[in-house]
């Protein structure tokens, strides 16, 4: 569960926050990822909403973080 303490950074399809987690891991920020359609699945309810993500940082790494998204939705031009 996502409390006060994770602010959420970046929303989207599975592959592009699979890479932000990718760079994000790659320079030690550990990101929690929430997929609410995979939940409903999985609890027997459909979602309109297959493959979309999102992304959540602890408030520490936020400045950390920010740059990192930025330049991935840079390279793919989001």
């Amino acid at each position: 569960m996502i409390d006060n303490e994770y602010v959420r950074i970046f929303s989207g399809t599975f592959i592009i926050v699979q890479l932000v987690v990718d760079r994000l891991d790659s320079v030690g920020i550990t990101a929690i990822v929430k997929d609410e359609s995979e939940s409903a699945r999985m609890a027997g309810f459909g979602s309109s909403f297959q493959g979309f993500q999102e992304l959540y940082v602890s408030k520490e790494e936020l400045d950390h973080a920010i740059p990192i998204v930025e330049a991935v939705k840079a390279e793919l031009e989001i």
